[in-house]
């Protein structure tokens, strides 16, 4: 677990780099002045940065084949290869000569490391018992807000001469670690053991499409809790795609603090995210996964609207709400999902997850952008973008709870809907 945790810190290090840096690039990359319009203010409009960030959220949807790849080859080797050529892809974009040569090189990552994040979080609930599931979860996603606040904190420490494109270049340094903790990867016991109708489904799932879920094979009950997942996977990246990769072109484009602050403000994040995720771990197996999840979701929403409300300290606050109630979330999700579907089909499960994430950030990010553009500001934008994961609370009625409970009794849903455990 200690090694999952690591490849997480990495692959968060990767993914938000393009996050954290998009003030510096609309910087050099565009041409910033004191006017009125967000495109003055940050040097590139909110549709263009918008639509930049939204393709790098769309070419996620290449994580639904590269995480089904490990329910046939293994989640040890897909976890570290894709963590690999994620990594160095984000390297070689510290050499974009242009804004869009950068939003190519980290769409060219995004699915790997995506694909790291969803096969990460299934060896965490498959290592586990219904005890301890919640807290491995949550140690892997501490590792990924770990690994996002590094860029941040190096963003503030380092001189403005380092750029974005030193940034981008310290992603050579864990991908040199890889092979080291590749060694101490172990296969869990649940995907190594199987049973011998498990290996005949491994072996139809071999021929069939890369990533395929096997939606049709899935009996009602199993088909109502995947659309149920889907739903609150599309509302909650909807509203925190935007919310949270545009927190800096927000607060240094516009409100024109220091990158020095916002790196304090994620390091602040750091003990916000770690008491978030220990909320959720707690709320998870003391009240039940739904109870906490839609309370979470709640709690992202209403974040997101007081980080744009307008100010530094609004937007101070929101932030770190935001990092809180997304960080009890996490856990939570993740948690559930791992506890709702068969062994046998997870980790395309975890992959259908992320790929509907994908286009829920990417219609957040392309709603948000052009909303901003419309009104001259964000506040109306995080409104707008917070109604569906408002809505989505309600999901959470067509769901189980699955407190308590280990995975092969949690997923079984009925005899023979979904096919062995």
């Amino acid at each position: 677990m200690v090694s999952v945790a690591a490849i997480s810190i990495a692959s968060g290090f990767g993914q938000f780099g393009a996050v954290a840096a998009l003030a510096d690039v609309a910087e050099a990359f565009g041409e910033a002045s004191r006017g009125a319009s967000v495109a003055e203010q940050a040097g590139l409009s909110g549709t263009v940065l918008g639509i930049g960030l939204a393709l790098i959220r769309l070419a996620s949807l290449g994580a639904l084949p590269l995480a089904g790849l490990a329910d046939r080859q293994g989640r040890s080797r897909v976890l570290v290869g894709c963590a690999a050529i994620g990594l160095a892809l984000v390297a070689l974009g510290a050499f974009s000569p242009g804004y869009w040569w950068f939003v190519a090189a980290f769409a060219l990552s995004r699915p790997f490391l995506s694909a790291t994040n969803a096969v990460a979080q299934v060896v965490a609930g498959e290592h586990t018992t219904s005890a301890d599931r919640a807290k491995a979860v949550a140690l892997v996603a501490a590792g990924y807000g770990l690994g996002a606040a590094l860029v941040a904190v190096v963003r503030g420490v380092v001189p403005s001469s380092f750029g974005f494109r030193g940034t981008f270049a310290l992603a050579a340094i864990p991908l040199i670690l890889l092979p080291l903790l590749a060694r101490w990867m172990v296969e869990p016991d649940r995907y190594r053991a199987g049973t011998s109708a498990a290996s005949a489904v491994a072996a139809a799932a071999a021929a069939t499409p890369l990533g395929e879920a096997h939606l049709a094979a899935l009996g009602p009950t199993a088909r109502v809790r995947l659309v149920a997942m889907l739903v609150v996977a599309f509302a909650a990246a909807f509203v925190t795609g935007p919310a949270n990769s545009f927190v800096y072109v927000y607060a240094e484009g516009i409100l024109d603090v220091s990158p020095a602050v916002t790196a304090t403000l994620y390091l602040a994040a750091v003990p916000v995210g770690l008491g978030g995720l220990v909320l959720g771990r707690w709320g998870a197996d003391r009240w039940g996964r739904r109870p906490t999840a839609a309370m979470a979701l709640a709690g992202i929403g209403l974040a997101a609207m007081l980080t744009y409300a307008g100010g530094l300290a609004t937007t101070v606050a929101g932030a770190l709400a935001s990092v809180l109630t997304g960080y009890a979330f996490a856990p939570t999700i993740a948690a559930l999902a791992n506890e709702l579907f068969p062994t046998e089909v997870r980790g395309r499960v975890a992959g259908w997850l992320v790929a509907t994430g994908v286009v829920g950030a990417v219609a957040g990010l392309l709603t948000f952008g052009a909303m901003a553009d419309r009104l001259d500001g964000f506040a109306a934008a995080a409104v707008v973008v917070s109604v569906p994961a408002l809505a989505a609370t309600l999901v959470f009625l067509r769901l189980p709870e699955t407190r308590g409970m280990e995975l092969e009794e949690s997923a079984d849903v009925t005899a023979g809907e979904t096919g062995p455990r």
